[in-house]
């Protein structure tokens, strides 16, 4: 029986989905509808009165608006610092741009809460800061909010500042050409022309930067700044078998984050994209005066140097002798063995190789589905693949601390718990866990946006006549793609590996929150635990962000060679 002409592509489509459903959408279920049994522990009833008495509680309520702060914010100050750089670099010539361009993408290779340590040796009452200028000044006592927000803008901006970038270089530069003609002036042009045709470019990234700030669990632990809802979320995780309170804070941070999403979609997002369609030729680069360059190398040092100084702080304290660093500008004894110990004590060492296993298997399997959710996307007219474009996109705009807690609600019912057959073999709390493979489906889940955008960024750059051709002359399907798709998109492919390798080796919420033994701990996961030990423990904590630093330096170099500018298209909702 001859089969229909794309039965093999609405197989995979199929497949596909169901696999999303399972480990993507269900999660997100289950912590849906515990927000609203009457009765968990048995897991019957409907209730609202859960998620009333979310509302009815001072502390919950002043976390939900602190949280909703923090992201406002952090997606406010990243705009400010991104947005700008991006005109300079993509409209302008000046001094040191191109090391600046490298430069730029230095506070992505640091995850926000190991940048906090740096930040409380830095600005600490007993820290660099007050000790050079002779003050005793408190400053993380009294502004721990602030100090959130500045920590995660600072990590975050290179996020607006790709996706700016990206959009900028496509803008048809006769717009801006024709407005100088008729004496519209910079800011007119900028206001009224510029940004409005960027506005997808800054939808995407903003939203990105909104959500990770709005669910970032680590920062305010680091700062112990508990009155946010993740933290809050975080520190109810021991209830969660008999209070629903957690599943209903869990469900109104994602109302609310998809809420804020499909708001600035329906605000920024419309219109915007006919526009920038019409672009018909690349921008050009513009010379600067000797002054306004030197300005512009300022500007771009200055961000740069604020940037960085959360990764000095952590370097510096790694290199510190414990309590060598206490009212001093610097360190007044410095050693390396916190460096060896982050290497070869228990937690650590076993924390790696938990993290290269579960990275390792997360990237392998996003490798292969990016591949054919990519070519059911762009090669094929299927319907559907729409659907499956969104669902696969779908975890850049929902909580990681949402699919975290789905994943803990999955392994306390259907298919691994309460009496059915797999109970054991998946399981996040108890006296005997096992979360590894939830931890690498979770970071699977979580990083698989990137191999997808950056493999449809590949296929819509290489002509689809080469494999055509191979078919018509007898080469299967699964030949095609192995022998001429692969090759040709490898650059992309290598770039989203990298990254979705990086982000999962530093996952902050599944790792804190799936692993709840030592010999489960991923790497972030013990660097947290390390933070809160006695003595050495910060140092070899900021050892350990060291070696990350130097693991995320070298895959977002690599990225950024092979995808240039096009790197800010993985960092899209």
């Amino acid at each position: 029986m001859r089969l229909p002409r794309n039965f093999t592509n609405y197989v995979l489509l199929t497949g596909i989905l169901g696999l999303l459903s399972i480990f993507l959408l269900y999660p997100i279920y289950l912590t849906l509808r515990g927000a609203f049994y009457q009765d968990l522990s048995a897991r019957s009833g409907f209730t609202l009165e859960n998620v009333a008495r979310v509302f009815e509680d001072p502390m919950l309520v002043q976390g939900l608006l602190n949280s909703f702060a923090i992201a406002a914010g952090t997606t406010f100050l990243a705009m400010c610092i991104g947005v700008p750089l991006a005109i300079l670099s993509v409209r302008y010539k000046f001094p040191l741009k191109t090391a600046f361009n490298a430069l730029i993408l230095v506070p992505l290779i640091l995850p926000p809460f190991v940048g906090a340590i740096g930040v409380k040796m830095l600005l600490g009452r007993e820290g660099a800061l007050n000790s050079l200028l002779g003050t005793e000044w408190d400053i993380l006592a009294h502004a721990k909010f602030f100090g959130v927000i500045v920590v995660q803008a600072l990590s975050l901006y290179p996020i607006i500042y790709l996706n700016a970038s990206a959009a900028l270089a496509n803008l048809d530069p006769a717009l801006d050409e024709a407005a100088q003609n008729v004496g519209a002036g910079f800011w007119k042009r900028l206001l009224t022309i510029t940004l409005p045709l960027i506005r997808p470019g800054l939808f995407a990234g903003g939203t990105i930067v909104f959500i990770w700030a709005f669910t970032e669990l680590g920062t305010p632990l680091v700062f112990d700044y508990s009155v946010a809802t993740p933290v809050q979320i975080f520190k109810g995780l021991k209830e969660v078998e008999t209070s629903a309170t957690p599943y209903a804070l869990t469900l109104i941070m994602l109302i609310a984050a998809v809420s804020i999403y499909a708001l600035g979609k329906l605000i920024f997002g419309g219109r915007a994209y006919a526009m920038q369609a019409k672009a018909s030729r690349a921008s050009s680069e513009a010379p600067m005066s000797p002054v306004a360059g030197i300005l512009a190398t300022l500007v771009f040092g200055s961000v740069i140097l604020a940037a960085t100084l959360p990764h000095v702080g952590v370097i510096l304290t790694a290199f510190s002798q414990p309590g060598a660093w206490y009212q001093s500008v610097l360190p007044t004894a410095f050693t390396t063995s916190h460096f060896e110990q982050a290497l070869t004590s228990d937690l650590a060492s076993r924390s790696i190789n938990n993290s290269l296993l579960l990275a390792s298997c997360a990237v392998l399997l996003d490798v292969v589905l990016g591949i054919v959710v990519g070519y059911l996307i762009v090669r094929t007219n299927i319907k559907g693949r729409g659907v499956l474009d969104a669902l696969c996109m779908l975890p850049l705009a929902v909580p990681g601390l949402v699919m975290a807690f789905g994943y803990v609600a999955l392994s306390l019912g259907w298919p691994f718990g309460k009496g059915d057959p797999l109970e054991g073999f998946v399981s996040v709390l108890g006296a005997e866990p096992n979360p590894i493979p939830l931890l690498i489906i979770a970071y699977a889940v979580r990083r698989l946006p990137y191999i997808v955008r950056a493999t449809v960024a590949g296929l819509e750059q290489t002509s689809g006549q080469m494999e055509e051709a191979a078919l018509n002359l007898g080469a299967s399907k699964f030949t095609a793609v192995r022998r001429i798709i692969v090759p040709l998109i490898a650059a992309n492919l290598i770039a989203g590996a990298l990254l979705a390798f990086s982000f999962a080796m530093l996952e902050v919420s599944d790792s804190l929150i799936l692993a709840q033994q030592q010999q489960h701990f991923p790497i972030t996961k013990a660097i947290f635990e390390f933070t809160g030990r006695l003595a050495d423990g910060p140092y070899i904590a900021s050892a350990m962000g060291v070696w990350g630093m130097a693991l995320l330096t070298v895959t977002l170099v690599g990225a950024s060679v092979l995808m240039g500018r096009k790197l800010g298209a993985i960092f899209r909702v």
